[in-house]
């Protein structure tokens, strides 16, 4: 079955930097786009980043341009994301997501806190 297995947060001071990974099985990753999401206490989950299945085209909500950067490796069924220049109101779980012609499928989540 599809699992997203998210791993790489942690707590940052402002300013410092984290790179999370997810780890994907049980489906052909190379052939599906991927996402992250996040999701801050008390907040609706909002989109972070998007990439194509081959990874030649990625996305990001504006808030993150500059800041944030997805990418994929085929090989090892893994999509990252390198986040640099962390605030304060970044903190929150971030989510990988995977849509098949099924449905969404969900990680776990994995905790980024960005506090002095």
């Amino acid at each position: 079955q599809v699992r997203l297995v998210e791993s790489g947060g942690g707590s940052v001071q402002p300013g410092g930097s984290l790179r999370l990974s997810c780890a994907a099985s049980g489906f052909t990753f190379s052939t599906y786009a991927m996402s992250w999401y996040r999701q801050a206490p008390g907040k609706e989950r909002e989109l972070v980043a998007g990439i194509t299945a081959a990874g030649g085209t990625t996305d990001y909500v504006d808030s993150m341009k500059g800041r944030f950067t997805i990418s994929r490796d085929n090989a090892k069924n893994t999509v990252y994301l390198q986040m640099n220049s962390l605030k304060p109101e970044d903190t929150a779980v971030y989510y990988c997501r995977v849509q098949t012609v099924v449905r969404a499928y969900w990680g776990q989540g994995t905790q980024v806190t960005v506090s002095s």
